[in-house]
């Protein structure tokens, strides 16, 4: 067999090997120009963009939150303060296992269910670089075991911050209010960039009111950090605003006395300088510590506190609505002298009962056996509710609910505060509208002693009681005397506000009304004579009862036999000195029976308080 030689051809293949290597080569030039425009592009088109994400992985914004404003009284006591304390963060974004990191925390300091749950919520609505607080007031216990243990935890830091703290406790609380955590809906209505730094917000009270004020512009700093997020250096800083100082109108001695004289009765005092408006106190009882608030209360504690049957959490001074008894016959009084339907001197007779023409329904007296003739002054001292009764019947509830209305019963006093309330002030469109029904004479007498469908707050008597005391010259109430300015070292006063003069056709019935008043005190048969004597001036007065439950035509309230809390409350009003009033007082001691004997003896201390020391400082 022949084999065949194959003769190969150079030239073909140096022509082939030369077309492969041009098409590596223009191929090889592609690529390398596809990456050198490609490095032009982040080069120079792309620069900022790839700056900014680079120095994002080095340089972090931190919002800084504002100290908060202080709330001081009138004479510089202070109401709310920032005490430093040590709380613990999270940075989401450095915590490989959160499961396992709460788990080891838990062994170290107190986390219960619903710190965990609140913490999982806010991580869910922040962003995974920013610190997350998961306890807000570490003991030195617990910082000395987490300072110990920190290695373990990459991402939990300890951080020293201010938070509010009350150092009167339960003093005031319902004027003052308290903060507390931010939550979903605040969020929502606030500022976010301006609460960025901000973890509290003000829940109730002044703190709540004037929020604005009391919390400050946040500030910012750049700070450099590490791979692991640590702060290596700060690189700019804006510093936060702090928040406004308020310098209230209230006197926290005075708040002090007026919360023990209610003793363990549950109710209200409310105290108003006649001149100014400035609400001197505001005590509603039961009080409680809003330090329990600050940094989350416990379920325990807010179950006991919502729980509880005297209601402590209620502000009864403001959202409190009561019959006011016999304390609105001397407005009912002053309002039978203006209209013409009686006068001063003209007597009624008191049998001990009051019957309307062509009924057989009898409308007793407090006072079985009666009060025989009796004439305003009498009426006022004794506080005989058959006058009242037949006053009430002339005048008619037209002419009642119009004259009441200009001493602010039935509205809103305007305090500026949150939550109060405006009472009642019924009328016959009232209950046309809000009943469907026709107004009755009856309840037209039962009105006019301050029962009935009648309601009212103490605030609002206090202010109508200050009106009266000032002969019709209103001055708006108000808890706001000045706001300090930290950050310009400014002070801006409050402008004290005029509401609407009364001017009564006859100024002379000013007098005849508050010389029945000043009888109630200082005369012997005053009903609240007691609380009048040793007074070194004249005061004006007048107590109430008001009916918590109706009692039939053939039975008799015995308090005695009533439990506790179906026993009638017992209210006072009044003003000293009656010349010219320094202060106006309105107390309700809910089923304290009797006016004259409980709720006078309470604004006796108060008013004692007080006039000894303006007494003290120069004022007589």
């Amino acid at each position: 067999m022949y084999s065949r030689t194959v003769i190969k051809d150079h030239n073909q293949e140096a022509l082939l090997f030369r077309r492969r290597a041009l098409v590596a080569a223009i191929f090889s030039l592609l690529l390398l120009g596809l990456l050198l425009l490609r490095l032009v592009d982040l080069q120079y088109f792309e620069h900022k963009h790839f700056k900014t994400l680079s120095e994002n992985n080095r340089v972090r914004l931190m919002a800084i939150a504002p100290n908060r404003g202080l709330i001081y009284d009138r004479n510089g006591v202070v109401l709310a303060e920032n005490r430093p304390s040590y709380r613990l963060e999270i940075i989401p974004e450095q915590i490989k296992d959160m499961d396992a990191t709460l788990d080891g925390l838990a062994q170290l300091i107190t986390l219960d269910d619903s710190t965990l749950k609140r913490f999982k919520k806010t991580v869910r609505r922040s962003r995974k670089f920013e610190g997350v607080p998961l306890r807000t007031k570490l003991s030195d216990e617990e910082v000395a075991r987490l300072a110990v243990n920190r290695h373990r935890f990459p991402g939990v830091e300890i951080t020293a911050r201010l938070s509010r703290y009350y150092p009167l406790e339960k003093r005031a609380v319902h004027v003052v209010g308290y903060v507390g955590r931010i939550d979903e809906e605040e969020l929502k209505r606030v500022d976010v960039a301006n609460y960025s730094g901000t973890s509290h917000i003000g829940k109730v009270g002044l703190e709540r009111y004037y929020e604005d004020e009391l919390h400050g512009a946040v500030g910012y700093q750049n700070v450099e950090v590490n791979v692991e997020g640590r702060i290596l250096r700060v690189l700019e800083k804006t510093p936060p605003i702090p928040g406004n100082n308020l310098v209230l109108s209230l006197d926290a001695e005075l708040q002090a006395v007026a919360e023990d004289a209610m003793g363990e009765y549950t109710g209200a005092v409310v105290v108003i300088e006649p001149e100014t408006g400035d609400v001197l106190a505001m005590a509603s009882m039961p009080t409680y510590d809003p330090n329990l608030f600050v940094h989350g209360i416990s379920v325990k504690n807010y179950k006991a506190l919502r729980e509880s049957v005297d209601r402590p959490l209620f502000n009864r001074a403001l959202m409190g609505q009561y019959p006011p008894g016999s304390t609105i016959k001397p407005f009912v009084g002053l309002a039978g002298l203006e209209s013409k339907v009686i006068g001063h001197k003209e007597e009624i007779f008191c049998e001990g009962y009051y019957l309307l023409p062509n009924e057989e329904r009898k409308y007793r007296d407090w006072k079985k056996e009666g009060h025989g003739h009796t004439d305003l002054n009498v009426a006022l001292e004794q506080s005989c509710d058959v006058y009242y009764y037949e006053l009430a019947y002339r005048l008619g509830i037209d002419r009642i609910h119009a004259f009441m209305q200009k001493f602010g019963f039935g509205q809103k006093t305007g305090l500026d505060t949150i939550g109060e309330r405006s009472g009642l002030l019924p009328s016959r469109e009232w209950k046309k509208r809000s009943r469907n029904k026709i107004w009755f004479p009856g309840e037209t007498l039962i009105t006019g002693i301050g029962q009935g469908y009648m309601l009212t707050t103490p605030l609002q008597l206090a202010a109508a009681t200050s009106t009266l005391g000032m002969r019709g010259v209103s001055m708006q109430p108000h808890l706001l005397n000045e706001i300090q300015y930290p950050d310009s070292q400014q002070t801006v006063q409050i402008e004290v506000k005029s509401r609407q003069q009364i001017n009564l056709q006859r100024p002379a019935n000013w007098r005849h009304v508050i010389k029945g008043m000043i009888s109630v005190m200082h005369s012997l048969r005053g009903t609240a004579r007691l609380s009048g004597l040793g007074l070194e001036f004249q005061m004006a007065g007048k107590t109430g009862t008001a009916q918590v439950f109706g009692i039939a035509q053939d039975e008799e309230y015995d308090e005695e036999t009533v439990a506790r809390k179906l026993r009638d409350h017992a209210l006072f009003v009044g003003f000293a000195p009656q010349d010219k009033p320094q202060i106006a007082v309105a107390v309700i001691a809910e089923n304290g029976g009797h006016g004259s004997s409980v709720a006078a003896p309470i604004a006796r201390k108060v008013i004692d308080a007080w006039m000894e020391k303006e007494k003290a400082n120069g004022r007589k």
